[in-house]
């Protein structure tokens, strides 16, 4: 975020498929690998995401520890809107990867009301995760990712909570926004037994 000569607070975005001036990389989110639109990009699972990675991803193993760790950090943080358009591979170097992450959004707080914990369902479940569904199996099972490599993503985590909380509160937001966000974290941390 920075301020123009008015004092004017304008919010930037650098684009990640696009370093620098003539040089553009291939990137496709997931509604378009999996034929969606944006009329049915809710029409999926995080069990198709799981399996578009280890089709098109150039390293699904890796890539998998990315999704694993996005997913959580959805969870946490509230945004559920995390659909098929909101997931994108990137090729660069003949490489194909799951894309830097974007349209991170607390929705939670802002839409007052939500409906749901995450956009594409894990174990048939929108609601009511647990840490079974989240890390044994999804992470585990559907994932196939070892138990070392599951604590370690859980205990990256649990060591950025203490500087996750003193971002929301220097942050923007109404201090009802601030309350209502750090309660979502300690609650869903909870749920992780991440605290």
């Amino acid at each position: 975020m920075l301020y123009d000569k008015t004092l004017t607070l304008h919010y930037f975005i650098r684009r990640f498929d696009r370093p620098k001036p003539n040089v553009k990389y291939h990137v496709e989110d997931f509604a378009q690998l999996s034929g969606k639109n944006r009329n049915t990009k809710y029409d999926s699972s995080m069990e198709q995401v799981s399996s578009l990675i280890k089709k098109y991803c150039t390293f699904p193993a890796i890539e998998k520890v990315k999704l694993f760790r996005l997913t959580l950090f959805n969870f946490l943080t509230g945004n559920e809107d995390m659909h098929l358009k909101n997931y994108s591979v990137i090729t660069k170097n003949d490489i194909t990867s799951l894309s830097s992450a974007y349209d991170w959004l607390n929705t939670t707080i802002t839409l007052k009301k939500a409906k749901e914990e995450i956009a594409l369902p894990i174990n048939g479940k929108k609601n009511n995760l647990t840490r079974n569904d989240l890390v044994v199996y999804f992470g585990k099972e559907r994932l196939l990712l070892n138990d070392q490599t599951i604590l370690s993503v859980l205990n990256e985590l649990k060591e950025i909570i203490p500087e996750w909380k003193k971002e929301i509160a220097i942050s923007f937001l109404s201090k009802k926004s601030k309350e209502a966000y750090t309660d979502l974290l300690k609650k869903r941390s909870i749920i992780l037994c991440l605290v």
